[in-house]
């Protein structure tokens, strides 16, 4: 049962033109890829969740994960999770500390100890250091949730394995430095998301 709704990334001409003026070798990715669809949850607790469920483990683990937590659950809302039990969360398929970070998240929100809604007046870097101030949320969760449901348009996350692995495959790298990382993500800007976007598929051909 299928109970979250999800959406494109919206980007267009604007972003693509200036991506391919600005960097040659990720313009002619673009031209031979055509438009790759990024697919977003844009309610901001399920993305929250997704997240969460999707550290440090493969895109296939993670959907089914996020499949059996909605057969099981329902519909994904801080109520109705966190009316469940860290060891029911566990039988998903997660770990003990996860079904854990998953419950407290889900206590907090629901009984108001952090309104997510107040992120969408916040900068990015605000918005990654009020998440990260919640158990089991890092830089990479907070920048998942800035880019894969509040679709903000400047994310491009160091922290994500893809991201590095899209990079060097593009470049042509053997290995990728830091510096050589930021280079490129000062370059994307200010639609490094979009240049993630197509990161992302690089990775994966």
């Amino acid at each position: 049962m299928q109970t979250v709704k999800t959406k494109f990334f919206e980007y267009g001409l604007r972003e693509i033109s200036y991506l391919k003026k600005v960097d040659r070798t990720l313009g002619e990715a673009i031209d031979r890829l055509g438009k790759v669809e990024r697919e977003i949850i844009p309610d901001l607790f399920q993305a929250l969740i997704f997240a969460i469920v999707g550290q440090q483990i493969s895109v296939k683990a993670a959907h089914t994960i996020w499949q059996r937590m909605q057969d099981r659950f329902g519909e994904i809302t801080a109520h109705n999770i966190s009316k469940t039990s860290i060891d029911d969360i566990k039988l998903c398929g997660m770990t003990t500390r996860k079904a854990g970070y998953i419950n407290n998240i889900s206590n907090d929100v629901h009984h108001g100890n952090f309104n997510l809604n107040e992120l969408y007046k916040l900068p990015d870097k605000e918005v990654i250091k009020r998440l990260s101030s919640m158990p089991g949320i890092g830089q990479w969760t907070s920048e998942m949730l800035l880019i894969n449901s509040m679709e903000r348009p400047d994310i491009v996350s160091y922290g994500d394995i893809a991201i590095r692995r899209g990079m060097t495959k593009l470049y042509g790298l053997s290995e990728l430095s830091k510096e050589q990382f930021n280079e490129c993500k000062n370059r994307y800007s200010p639609y490094g998301s979009v240049a993630s976007i197509y990161l992302w598929k690089i990775s994966f051909q």
